[in-house]
């Protein structure tokens, strides 16, 4: 469902597109909260439209359609934004190396486990940052995985330093 409210988003927001418009467009914004391919977005579309919430203007060439969002896309959209509790599920590589981290025996093997994920968090903060904040579309979702990216920074410094500790103490 989350892919379908993406793409009508994404109509919304930039006006009329093709297929290939709107996976280079997800590819360069939503790409960062959510991620999908050509692959899952050409078939989307066309479920969309045999839905009725959006309708292929024009046709080009090689057959490629330009969507556009209809009265009932905008419907269903607005519907989600006002009115949908988002599910709070989780599924993290990181959170799970946290979570079975105490399986490995060697504590310097379990601090280069969480060195490399604070490696990766760090990867993740500087590409953000690269980011345009103000006045861009997406910019309260930028904020919230700055904010997110920042908390995995902490916490692989306190666990880090709870690991070393624990470490020298033995």
């Amino acid at each position: 469902m989350s892919l379908r409210i993406a793409l009508l988003g994404l109509l919304s927001a930039v006006g009329p597109a093709s297929g290939y418009d709107l996976a280079k467009k997800f590819e360069h914004s939503l790409n960062h909260v959510w991620q999908a391919g050509h692959t899952q977005i050409y078939p989307e579309l066309v479920k969309m439209a045999a839905d009725g919430l959006v309708e292929a203007e024009a046709e080009g060439a090689r057959g490629r359609k330009t969507y556009t969002i209809t009265a009932e896309g905008k419907r269903e959209l607005h519907e989600w934004l006002a009115e949908h509790d988002p599910s709070m599920t989780i599924r993290s590589e990181p959170a799970l190396q946290a979570f079975l981290l105490p399986l490995l025996d060697d504590p310097d093997q379990a601090i280069k486990v969480v060195e490399r994920i604070r490696a990766r968090y760090l990867a993740r903060l500087e590409q953000l940052d690269c980011l345009p904040a103000e006045g861009s579309f997406g910019r309260y979702a930028l904020s919230l995985g700055r904010a997110q990216v920042r908390t995995g920074l902490a916490w692989a410094d306190e666990t880090l330093a709870d690991l070393r500790k624990r470490h020298t103490a033995q």
